[in-house]
């Protein structure tokens, strides 16, 4: 059985391990912000060019990884045409939910997104996290209540720092 709430650490070492360039967004992003916030899933944004696909579709293969709801009369696997679209796939793992966002609403992808990031380095991990003020305006931007109840939290972290 897979569990209900992402295993961050895990998601992100064994996507970190595996080489695959992407950029933490959505609730993880602000929770690393210093958000006083859970949060069910990772949502991320992957590059997408060929290589990554692969290294990505391996991760997920490897996670056992389903489309979210998974039933009797639906257990879908991601694929690389999945991977290559533009939506978004709504994941779960044997690490959780895992939340692949090709496009956030806007049409931005992570060529778009990058100069918009920050690196962030661990002995063990290195991952791309969105920055505050983009994270805040893309929360301001997608017109749902609850990340419109975020936007004074995050406001609130930038004017701290």
């Amino acid at each position: 059985m897979r569990p209900p709430t992402a295993d961050l650490e895990a998601l992100l070492r064994e996507l970190s391990g595996a080489g695959i360039e992407f950029i933490i967004v959505g609730g993880a992003a602000a929770v690393i912000h210093g958000a006083p916030i859970t949060t069910q899933d990772l949502d991320i944004v992957p590059r997408q060019d060929a290589a990554g696909i692969g290294r990505l579709l391996s991760v997920l293969t490897k996670l056992d990884t389903r489309f979210r709801p998974v039933g009797p009369d639906r257990d879908i696997v991601p694929t690389a045409q999945h991977l290559s679209g533009q939506g978004q796939l709504n994941l779960i793992t044997n690490h959780g939910p895992l939340d692949v966002l090709l496009r956030l609403h806007d049409a931005r992808g992570y060529e778009d997104l990058l100069p918009h990031t920050n690196e962030i380095i661990d002995a063990e991990l290195r991952v791309r996290i969105i920055d505050l003020d983009t994270l805040i305006e893309i929360k301001r931007s997608t017109g749902r209540v609850r990340d419109m109840q975020l936007v004074p939290l995050l406001l609130a972290i930038r004017d701290r720092r």
